[in-house]
C-alpha cells in the first residue's frame, strides 16, 4: 500500500511538473522578425512612388538647369561688355545677376523641401500598409513582438519566426523579386536615362 501511494505521489508530481512546463512553454513570448526596409522597397506600390518621385526630380533638375544657363549667359554678357556700359547699365546688370542668384538659391531650397515632402506623402500609405500586414500576421500567429532585422544586432533564427516570406505574400510581392533584382532594374533604368541624354 505504501508502495502504491509512493508511486501515485511520484506520478502526480511528474504530471504537475509536465503541466507546469507545458503551460510555461505555451505562455512564453514568441518573437518574429522582418527586414522592414527591404519589404517596403519590394512592394509593387513602390514602383509607382519611385516613378512619381523620379519625374518630379527630373522636372526640378530641368528647371534648375535652365535657371543656371540663363545666369551663365547673362554673366558672360556682363563680363564681355561691362567695360563699355555706362554706370547705370552696369549697376542694372549687376542687380539682375544678383536677383538671378537669389532666385536660384531660393529655388534649390524650396524644391529640396518639396521633394522631401512629396516623398513622405507617397511613402506614408505604403509603409502603413506594410506595418498593417506585419501586425495582422503577428496577431494571427500569436507573436509577442516583431523586430526589424535591419536594426537588431542579433537574432537567433531557431527562437524567432521569420515573417518575411508570409509578409511578402500578404503584400503581393512576386516570389522572384529580390532587393538585388530591384537594384539591378533601377541601375538599368538609370543607365538607359543617361544614354538618352
Amino acid at each position: 500500500m505504501k508502495k502504491t501511494l509512493l508511486i501515485s505521489a511520484i506520478a502526480l508530481l511528474a504530471g504537475l511538473s509536465l503541466n507546469a512546463q507545458n503551460s510555461t512553454a505555451a505562455s512564453m513570448p514568441k518573437f518574429a522578425y522582418v527586414d522592414f526596409g527591404v519589404l517596403v522597397q519590394l512592394m509593387p506600390e513602390m514602383d509607382e512612388a519611385r516613378a512619381t518621385m523620379e519625374a518630379s526630380s527630373n522636372e526640378a533638375q530641368e528647371t534648375y538647369k535652365g535657371m543656371v544657363e540663363e545666369y551663365q549667359k547673362k554673366l558672360e554678357q556682363y563680363q564681355q561688355k561691362a567695360g563699355t556700359w555706362t554706370n547705370a547699365i552696369r549697376e542694372s546688370k549687376e542687380k539682375e545677376l544678383g536677383e538671378l542668384q537669389t532666385r536660384i538659391t531660393e529655388f534649390q531650397e524650396a524644391i529640396r523641401q518639396e521633394l522631401q515632402e512629396q516623398q513622405q506623402k507617397l511613402m506614408a500609405p505604403i509603409q502603413k500598409k506594410a506595418v498593417d500586414a506585419v501586425n495582422a500576421l503577428a496577431k494571427e500567429k500569436g507573436i509577442t513582438a516583431v523586430f526589424d532585422s535591419a536594426s537588431v544586432l542579433y537574432i537567433d533564427p531557431a527562437q524567432c519566426v521569420d515573417l518575411m516570406p508570409e509578409a511578402r505574400t500578404a503584400l503581393n510581392i512576386p516570389a522572384d523579386r529580390t532587393i538585388e533584382s530591384l537594384q539591378a532594374e533601377l541601375q538599368a533604368k538609370a543607365a538607359a536615362a543617361a544614354n538618352r541624354q
